[in-house]
């Protein structure tokens, strides 16, 4: 079975350790992160990614800003984009069934059992 290639662009270092970490422990996926928005355009490239987690408030670019470059590029373009926040709280999240501008969402602090349905839903 070929492993899904998930890319985490967050600036929190422990969390997109945890993350990693935790999804690999299932065996079903291959994870890379990257803890700066504007690598992660670069890395998002070269990886190919089967699903991108992006956080939405970073230092030096705002996942917004990521999403709408990888959305702009022929090469990026139909990659899913899940959304993970901190800014949104579980209870936004559910009366908004999960989706703000048009992408998935997950508030954090998130479950692992929740990402990987997340993940498994938005996957191609």
């Amino acid at each position: 079975m070929d492993k899904k290639k998930i890319l985490i662009i967050d600036d929190e270092v422990d969390f997109t350790k945890v993350v990693k970490l935790n999804l690999e422990g299932t065996g079903k996926y291959e994870v890379r992160a990257e803890n700066k928005g504007s690598l992660g355009l670069a890395v998002t490239k070269e990886f190919k990614p089967d699903l991108v987690l992006l956080d939405i408030l970073m230092l030096d670019m705002e996942g917004s800003e990521v999403a709408y470059q990888l959305r702009s590029d022929e090469e990026t373009k139909n990659i899913p984009i899940v959304f993970l926040t901190a800014v949104i709280r579980k209870k936004e999240a559910e009366e908004n069934k999960g989706v703000i501008g048009g992408y998935p969402f997950i508030a954090k602090p998130v479950g692992i059992d929740e990402l990987i349905e997340v993940i498994e839903r938005n996957i191609h």
